[in-house]
């Protein structure tokens, strides 16, 4: 079976809202509706500039965080309903930097991912090891860790997105047999929580300093669904090369 690969873009805390317009006025005209899917995660305060532009277009719109409640007296957070009000329809939960800087967990990561699935938003949830778990043939384990609580999600409205931690943002990417390796892994464990055709058509990201040059032989690799794309999507040149490359790949599997 042929998954549509996804394509997201996490700009993290780039972009203003002037910059936003003139980067989708450039990005979406080279998005062709028949191809991968296409996702752009602009910070917060920029999600209602670009919900204008990408309407009716092939570019949907992430955000990269929702709280896991629906509301309540939670100074400086945002719901998944408020996201979904603004147009989004994906949102980015448990990213390494969240549980870096931020207290993220398992539990919480899992628990925003049900909460963006209850306002009918889709979850990409973020998961991968440290180096000093890869370093220590932990990788496995931490991921079986970070995956206990799938069974609780719905996979129709969920894609996972591998990133080993001691890639983003370094320069410095898995090899193909490294992604493979985790992302059959994953798809495993989706396999347990979701049973075999759900855990087939269920999408597994790579990211962790993908590049227009390297992304052409992670997509090669029979798990590796697509990629969220951290600095490289900052630029539309080179974001769209990825897209291309997703493209070329569901051209060779046809």
């Amino acid at each position: 079976m042929t998954r549509r690969p996804l394509i997201a873009g996490n700009w993290k805390m780039h972009g203003d809202c002037a910059w936003t317009q003139s980067y989708l006025e450039q990005l979406l005209p080279q998005v062709e509706a028949n191809g991968p899917e296409v996702v752009v995660c602009p910070p917060f305060t920029a999600l209602a500039a670009a919900a204008v532009i990408v309407v009716g277009s092939p570019v949907a719109l992430g955000a990269q965080n929702c709280h896991w409640e629906d509301k309540g007296a939670f100074t400086g957070e945002v719901s998944a309903a408020m996201l979904a009000e603004v147009g989004a329809s994906w949102v980015l939960v448990g990213h390494s930097e969240r549980r870096q800087y931020f207290g993220e967990t398992d539990e919480t990561a899992v628990s925003r991912a049900a909460a963006a699935q209850r306002a009918r938003l889709g979850a990409i949830l973020c998961v991968g090891e440290t180096l000093a778990q890869r370093q220590g043939g932990e990788t496995l384990a931490v991921l079986e860790r970070q995956t206990r609580g799938l069974g609780g999600l719905d996979p129709a409205r969920l894609a996972i997105a591998y990133e080993p931690v001691w890639a983003i943002g370094t320069g410095h990417n898995a090899t193909p047999s490294q992604a493979q390796q985790a992302h059959a892994f994953l798809r495993q464990r989706a396999r347990e929580h979701f049973g075999d055709e759900a855990a087939r058509h269920l999408r597994i990201l790579y990211g962790g300093s993908v590049k227009p040059g390297n992304v052409a032989e992670l997509l090669a690799e029979e798990d590796v669904d697509g990629a969220l794309v951290g600095g490289a999507s900052l630029d539309v040149a080179g974001f769209s090369a990825i897209i291309q490359a997703a493209a070329g790949r569901m051209t060779s599997t046809r």
